[in-house]
């Protein structure tokens, strides 16, 4: 990742304007900024969110609450509690997230 031509800031986000996201089942919440080509999101998902799609955009995603399972189209399953991350890159390994209990997350990509 190249970051340039970004000057120091800092960001409240709660006073970034809240998408909505629905997926098969619940739905995100996402509060995004965009620096240059960065996006950075912070995501929350409702209990019971699963994903509407397989995800091939690359992530570097932390889980701040709750907990989130994700699912490779190969079959493997992650579980990300509060504290732990994953990073997948561009067109590598397509991807989709569900959370039985809910979870807020942050996401650069």
């Amino acid at each position: 990742m190249d970051i340039h031509h970004i000057p120091f800031g800092t960001t409240d986000w709660s006073s970034i304007p809240v998408t909505t996201h629905a997926g098969v089942n619940g739905v995100a919440y996402w509060r995004t900024c965009h620096f240059g080509d960065l996006r950075i999101r912070m995501v929350e998902y409702s209990p019971g969110y699963l994903a509407d799609h397989w995800c091939s955009k690359g992530h570097i995603l932390l889980c701040l609450e709750g907990e989130l399972h994700t699912e490779l189209e190969d079959g493997r399953r992650f579980v990300l509690r509060p504290g732990m991350s994953y990073q997948v890159a561009d067109n590598a390994e397509p991807h989709r997230s569900s959370a039985a209990t809910g979870a807020k997350l942050f996401v650069a990509d």
